[in-house]
């Protein structure tokens, strides 16, 4: 898969996996996130290396990320969505969002998938609602799997 690269200012999207910080990725979801806290860094470098990723950079450094699994046909999961406590209010989660709803790979699909508790109001901007029949969703969740 080609990377892509958006500019906006002094920020810059990428896709390009060897640009990511997994240091500073992995500080934020272990120690700043519900959904993620106390995950390994093994287990994110996994994650990462199984998923189509976007960072969010100032000028070189990591200040924001998401990853999308997908076969590319058919379904989408986004997750792992973050942008840096103090670029928050600067408009880049709403362009983060663009790029990955924009990316050529994920045109198409019939279904994406979001789990969140967070900023509902952005990923609502972007086709995202709630479950319309939450009785058809089930799942196997662990909480404690990274403690």
């Amino acid at each position: 898969m080609t990377h892509r690269e958006a500019q906006k200012d002094k920020f810059t999207i990428s896709t390009d996996k060897s640009k990511l910080d997994l240091i500073s990725i992995h500080e934020f979801l272990s120690k700043e996130t519900d959904w993620a806290h106390g995950i390994p860094i093994d287990t994110v470098k996994k994650s990462i290396e199984n998923s189509l990723c976007f960072g969010v950079y100032d000028q070189g450094q990591q200040i924001g990320f998401a990853r999308v699994i997908s076969d590319f046909s058919t379904i989408a999961y986004l997750g792992d969505v973050y942008v840096l406590n103090e670029y928050r209010g600067k408009g880049l989660s709403k362009w983060l969002m663009e790029e990955i709803m924009n990316h050529p790979n994920l045109q198409g699909l019939r279904r994406w998938i979001l789990l969140t508790n967070t900023a509902e109001w952005l990923y609502k901007k972007f086709g995202f609602t709630e479950i319309p029949n939450p009785e058809f969703y089930m799942e196997k969740h662990d909480p404690n799997v990274y403690k």
